[in-house]
């Protein structure tokens, strides 16, 4: 029997959370951890209670807008946002905590990631934002890419 390592084990997680996303463009899970235990999830997709994608369509491609610019012009909210607010929403402090996310976060998101004290963020495939590279590293978030 093969025990997968922490990374594998949490990005596993990640991936399967991703599962439940709404979104028509891309399926992104977030797991929030510390001290190898899960604290929190997130997901990308509508605001609860509202409408998704899949029921009303994507603005994005209907609007034709270009992947990583006018992140307002979004139905969804990203996974590490909902991550960090379901901390928020269940009073779980995820300060010093490591979030694993199945792709890189955004600038939106790393600037989240930042102010919720977030120490390391653990990512698996690349999405090209240079301002959120920026911020991240200024910040000393640290920040690693994970392979299978």
């Amino acid at each position: 029997m093969t025990r997968p390592d922490n990374d594998t084990y949490f990005m596993k997680m990640a991936e399967l959370v991703g599962t439940r996303s709404t979104c028509l463009r891309r399926q992104v899970g977030a797991v929030v951890v510390k001290e190898k235990r899960v604290l929190t999830t997130g997901y990308n997709g509508a605001p609860k209670g509202l409408s998704h994608c899949g029921e009303l369509g994507c603005i994005r491609e209907q609007n034709q807008i270009e992947s990583g610019t006018r992140h307002e012009l979004c139905r969804g909210v990203h996974a590490e946002q909902n991550a960090v607010i379901q901390a928020a929403y269940f009073g779980v402090s995820i300060k010093d905590a490591a979030m694993y996310t199945t792709n890189f976060p955004c600038v939106l998101c790393s600037k989240i990631i930042v102010n919720a004290g977030i120490k390391e963020v653990v990512y698996k495939d690349q999405y090209v934002d240079k301002l959120s590279v920026d911020i991240l590293n200024e910040s000393k978030v640290v920040v690693r890419r994970y392979f299978d």
